[in-house]
């Protein structure tokens, strides 16, 4: 006990302990760990601890027994028909008589009396129940008998585990803890049948044990396995209850129920299994590393990307999208989990559709980071050579800008875009992804690190899971070198106010389609459609339809109309159109809907078109529908946006579609780069003077030709 450290040493004061014995280490067959896990319990016993057990296995049991004893009784013929699962309430009904016989066997051979307590959801609506529990548990205790709860299953009226928000407990991990905090136990010990709670599936190598929970830290980065094969919860459900107690008050160990004497060490203090306690942030920093040791660690492994050769930095990206797919389940449960939260939460349509990974998403961004790697090395490339004068050659090459930080919202496929561009562009990388897809970004972003090698460094790129770093990095201008915020106006703006970095990106996707007088009528349906329909959250999606007034009259209007109400799309109006067609007036056109929503105006001509794009636009992306190449023309030279097409839907403006490979993002910036950010846009150029042993001196003697010298190898690797 004096070995104990900090952390633990709570544990001295123990006396009440409730223990939970998982499907797995009752139903397994090993006779010798059941008598030493009896063995425990009488020690505890006879040094005065208070014992209560909690265990699963009713279910588990009665389905084997009548599983072998449906299969003793059917004949040949009964066996080559579809089998059908056994009911769950029988199974539990049966399994309970076998399962208490296991138990009084087990303690009857080691001299310990034990007695059965079953309870529902519904007994603990009765503050009757729950006060003659407490008496009886406590005479029990006094008697040195070990009281054995479990759910009676056989007759519980409650739905599947966590369908019922009103329950009041869900499987028998959450039991102990109800049963815990009501019996005022001084400590919760969740046996499991691994060694406690891992930083991912125990059975991948690279997870790590976590020996104190701490909430702040864990909460978003843990990866779950599968449940338990035998039970209904596993390591998620005892994770829950565990967090629950703990945060009541109620200390908790999750430890392995195969190891000899688990119990014995963990009330010994032996840092064993995962503790959880209300305290564990003051024991354990939450923060592994903190803002610029984060954003240093980037930069230095950005350095050593820099110094492998073209073909190394492709494998690795190629690696990258091999984990991405080989992970696919794995990363859609995380997702899902992440868009179940959030429309439980309530966020709005918009934001969980953007948060959604799709079927087929994972293979579309491995395939996109395939096209990546292939693409040219941009690194190096040498994009003008110059005789300066005779023997003295410069070269304007091509080069990372350095450490960049995204801060970015609800769609982690943006994490696997942004990360795959830093890898090709040689750029440590810091990102920042909104609260809502924190399971996603974290496993996304543990796919992708462990995939980079170690000559290089999981630390290019760093995942800042607290919004409260963000202001500190904010502060480091010395060591990050261009910040890119993806989000609402509103993130943007703040960043833009808080930092002496350089900001690229967009604060609105307040795009335009504007139909011409001469337009072809289905060509003017299907971009109009496509541009607001395709995906209405996207930052390229057409808020507003503006429709030359001939149009009016012509009844193109009412079919570009009818169309977009037929997919659903509501309708806001400008002054003209509001009136025109009987729709409600848009507050403001300065707004961007992420739905399927949209503005409508009547201008007068192309020019009335343009000056309102000036006008009410952000300059992302703006379309012109016109069979009249001349007002084309007069469009695509006069409209001042980072994208301006003809005759083509908004949609287009991205990255891998323009054959970028991905994106970082979309700029209206007019500085460094603008539109759609590849690669391209995370480089700048450096200066490389090769010479014999010049001097100025006065510039006495040079003779400077200024030549340019035709390019004949783009790359220096």
């Amino acid at each position: 006990m004096d070995s104990m450290d900090r952390s633990r040493a709570f544990l001295r004061d123990v006396k009440r302990l409730v223990v939970k014995v998982g499907t797995a280490v009752v139903t397994r067959s090993d006779l010798i760990l059941r008598l030493q896990s009896g063995m425990q319990i009488k020690e505890l016993n006879s040094q005065e601890y208070e014992v209560i057990l909690v265990s699963s296995g009713a279910v588990g049991i009665g389905r084997q027994r009548l599983r072998y004893r449906k299969l003793v009784n059917s004949s040949f013929a009964d066996l080559q028909k579809p089998q059908v699962d056994l009911d769950g309430k029988a199974c539990a009904a049966v399994g309970q008589n076998s399962l208490m016989a296991l138990y009084d066997t087990l303690f009857s051979q080691l001299d310990v009396s034990s007695a059965q307590l079953l309870v529902t959801d519904n007994d603990f609506r009765d503050k009757d129940f729950r006060r003659q529990l407490s008496d009886t548990v406590k005479s029990l205790l006094s008697l040195k008998v070990i009281p054995i709860f479990n759910e009676n299953d056989a007759v519980s009226t409650r739905k599947a585990p966590y369908e019922d928000s009103s329950g009041i407990f869900w499987d028998n991990d959450s039991l102990a803890a109800l049963l815990a905090l009501e019996l005022k136990a001084d400590l919760l010990v969740l046996l499991s049948d691994v060694d406690g709670l891992y930083s991912g599936p125990p059975s991948d190598p690279h997870s790590k044990l976590i020996h104190t929970y701490v909430k702040e830290r864990h909460q978003g980065e843990i990866t779950f396995g599968d449940k338990s094969r035998v039970g209904r919860g596993g390591m998620t459900a005892k994770v829950k209850a565990a967090v629950g107690a703990a945060y009541a008050g109620i200390p908790v160990v999750i430890t392995s129920g195969y190891a000899p004497e688990n119990i014995l060490k963990v009330l010994k203090g032996d840092r064993i299994g995962t503790l959880f306690h209300q305290d564990a942030h003051l024991w354990a920093p939450q923060k592994d590393v903190g803002a610029r040791d984060m954003a240093v660690a980037a930069r230095e492994s950005s350095r050593r990307l820099q110094a492998i050769s073209s073909q190394e930095r492709r494998k690795i990206l190629l690696d990258v999208a091999d984990a991405l797919e080989t992970n696919e389940k794995l990363i859609r449960t995380e997702n899902e989990a992440d868009v179940a939260e959030a429309q439980q939460t309530g966020y709005e349509r918009a934001l969980v559709s953007r948060l959604a990974m799709k079927p087929g998403k994972i293979s579309s961004l491995a395939n996109s980071i395939r096209t990546l790697a292939n693409m040219e090395d941009p690194i190096g490339r040498v994009l003008k050579k110059t005789e300066v004068s005779d023997g003295l050659i410069l070269e304007k090459t091509s080069s990372p800008l350095g450490v960049l930080l995204i801060v970015f919202e609800s769609r982690p496929d943006a994490l696997v875009q942004i990360a795959s561009l830093a890898i090709r562009s040689g750029n440590g990388l810091l990102l920042k992804g909104g609260k809502e897809a924190r399971r996603s970004n974290a496993i996304l972003h543990k796919i992708i690190t462990e995939a980079i090698p170690d000559s290089v460094g999981g630390t290019l790129i760093g995942l800042v899971t607290s919004r409260e770093e963000i202001p500190d990095l904010l502060k480091l201008d010395d060591v990050i070198d261009l910040v890119i915020p993806r989000g609402s106006n509103k993130l943007v703006s703040q960043i833009k106010n808080s930092t002496k970095i350089p900001v690229l990106g967009h604060a609105d996707g307040i795009c335009h389609v504007y139909v011409d007088k001469s337009a072809d009528l289905e060509m003017a349906k299907r971009i109009v459609l496509d541009a607001k329909v395709d995906y209405p959250a996207a930052c390229n999606a057409m808020e507003t339809l503006l429709v030359h007034k001939d149009l009016v009259h012509t009844g193109m209007l009412n079919e570009l109309v009818v169309n977009l109400r037929i997919e659903g799309v509501t309708l806001y109006g400008g002054p003209k159109a509001s009136n025109l067609l009987n729709i409600p007036e848009a507050r403001t056109f300065h707004h961007e809907y992420n739905s399927l929503t949209c503005t409508i105006e009547i201008v007068d001509d192309v020019f009335a078109a343009i000056d309102h794009i000036h006008q009410h636009g952000s300059a992302h992306t703006d379309c012109i529908v016109t069979e009249d190449d001349k007002v084309a023309e007069i469009f695509l030279r006069q409209v001042d946006s980072a994208a301006v097409f003809h005759n083509a839907s908004t949609r287009f403006s991205d990255g891998a579609r323009f054959g970028l490979g991905a994106e970082v993002g979309i700029s209206t910036s007019r500085i460094h780069a603008r539109g759609p950010v590849g690669v391209e846009g995370l480089l700048t150029t450096r200066w490389i003077l090769r010479g014999s042993g010049q001097v100025v001196n006065g510039d006495k003697g040079v003779i400077y030709t200024h030549k340019d010298i035709k390019i004949e190898s783009h790359v220096v690797d």
